[in-house]
């Protein structure tokens, strides 16, 4: 079975959500969330729907066709709004066949070529009532990207309408997003909404908080992109470097001769800020051989791995890739609180799942001990054993330790905050917001903590975020 949701504009009346449910039912589909605030817009109505493929056309069939009646006012508006469409023959076209399809008539256009390939078309919409325009703009959306210009608030609906579609706007505009991502940014914002909601947060603070959380990343991009790069040697002929990225995962990387070894890699819209670090600090860094291991799955630890030959990992992790390469829900997503936050994460950070034929499945956790001995990585004359714990922070975290050389990599079980910078605080400030908390088990998470703490004592811990220290 397929989970869908459907973006609904319903009229404020008793009834309008029992006529949806009907054909939903009849079309045998199973309704297994739905969200309706009315703080927010009183009209717009999130529904995820479990149905195969053909239920689901269906049902996309008999909503479109829904009818929703209302009394036809005699005062009619112009409501002022700008489309950006290709610079090709026949690109109105479609819209002009959505006003035709609800009988609005235009009375202003205008739309001139500019050189860039796009064409942005102002136009003014006599409408008869706000019921009728909702569903056009929201037809309208699906399409093409629109900005509404001017409009006089006479009713709640128009003015949730306009609130959302100015939101899926600045998310396109900032992460220069299709339509379809688009459109899922915004079902997994309300999603975020609901959650938050139900716990009395603030409603109209959670699409802020999305805002910055793209806005931060995506403006750390390029010459912004303001690395803390440090490094020593461990032992005789082996350098240890560190990247501390203002945003995502830690990315340490061991060097042996002409061999590389990384621990985790941060998030993948900084591939080329990342490479150019590597580059300009490890020489010859393209023809050496390099391998990777991950010390979890979260997609801030895990965006640049097809740049290496070989990625250790335990057998959790490799069986959440697999479950993502298959349009199926990871392992943290498959925690309700956390998905829609991971869902935006993936779509602000443009991460991909690896390739399978670069993991290399290490060992399986098969007990139910704190951690447990999976596997060992042998890098020159040094062995790291990869301790995988019981799924605190997430299922598959593990710990990456070499006795000899007293380091240990914690991940996400052990973090330095107190050694965050400015930024790095402030972006982390938006997860535990945005996901109601990082932890998957928060008890479990502190027992892994302390146990790593007081077994390694002694030891320079490598965190997955925050500076390298030595912990006593």
């Amino acid at each position: 079975m397929i989970k869908k949701t459907y973006i609904t504009r319903m009229p404020d009346r008793s009834g309008a959500f029992l006529l949806a449910g009907r054909i939903i039912s009849e079309a045998g589909g199973n309704i297994v969330r739905v969200n309706y605030n009315r703080a927010v817009d009183t009209h717009t109505l999130f529904i995820e729907v479990s149905a195969d493929e053909e239920q689901h056309a269906l049902i996309a069939r008999r909503l479109t066709e829904l009818g929703y009646l209302t009394d036809r006012g005699d005062d009619r508006q112009i409501l002022m709004i700008v489309l950006r469409l290709p610079d090709v023959p026949g690109t109105v076209l479609p819209v002009l066949e959505i006003l035709g399809k609800y009988s609005v008539n235009i009375s202003y256009i205008s739309a001139r070529e500019n050189g860039t390939g796009w064409q942005d078309f102002k136009m003014g919409l006599l409408i008869d009532n706000t019921d009728e325009i909702t569903r056009l703009l929201d037809e309208i959306s699906r399409i093409c990207e629109i900005r509404v210009l001017d409009y006089e608030v006479t009713d709640r609906l128009l003015d949730g309408t306009v609130f959302y579609i100015t939101f899926a706007n600045e998310m396109r505009s900032i992460l220069s997003l299709g339509q379809e991502q688009t459109n899922d940014v915004l079902i997994w914002a309300n999603q975020i909404m609901q959650q938050l909601d139900e716990k009395k947060e603030p409603v109209l603070q959670i699409f802020e908080y999305i805002r910055r959380f793209a806005q931060f990343v995506r403006a750390r991009m390029g010459e912004n992109f303001n690395a803390q790069l440090s490094a020593f040697s461990p032992a005789p002929g082996l350098m240890l470097y560190t990247i501390e990225p203002p945003c995502g995962s830690n990315t340490h990387i061991l060097r042996y001769r002409d061999e590389l070894l990384f621990v985790d890699t941060g998030f993948a819209c900084y591939r080329e800020e990342m490479l150019a670090l590597f580059r300009s600090h490890i020489p010859g860094f393209d023809s050496m051989r390099r391998r990777a291991v991950i010390t979890h799955a979260d997609v801030d630890h895990a965006g640049l791995l097809d740049l290496f030959d070989t990625v250790y990992m335990p057998r959790s992790c490799a069986d959440n890739f697999d479950l993502e390469r298959r349009g199926e829900a990871n392992f943290r997503e498959q925690n309700p609180l956390h998905a829609p936050y991971c869902r935006l994460s993936k779509v602000i950070s443009q991460y991909a799942p690896p390739p399978p034929e670069i993991c290399s499945v290490i060992g399986e956790k098969k007990d139910d001990a704190l951690f447990t001995h999976i596997g060992t990585i042998s890098f020159g004359p040094w062995e790291f054993k990869v301790l995988e714990g019981r799924g605190g922070h997430v299922k598959g975290e593990c710990a990456i330790v070499c006795d000899e050389l007293r380091i240990i990599f914690s991940g996400d079980i052990y973090v330095n905050i107190r050694g965050f910078s400015a930024e790095q605080r402030e972006f982390n400030s938006l997860a535990p917001f945005l996901m109601t908390g990082v932890e998957s088990v928060p008890a479990l998470s502190r027992e892994n903590r302390e146990y790593l703490v007081k077994t390694f004592a002694g030891y320079t811990f490598c965190p997955g975020h925050g500076a390298t220290e030595r912990v006593r």
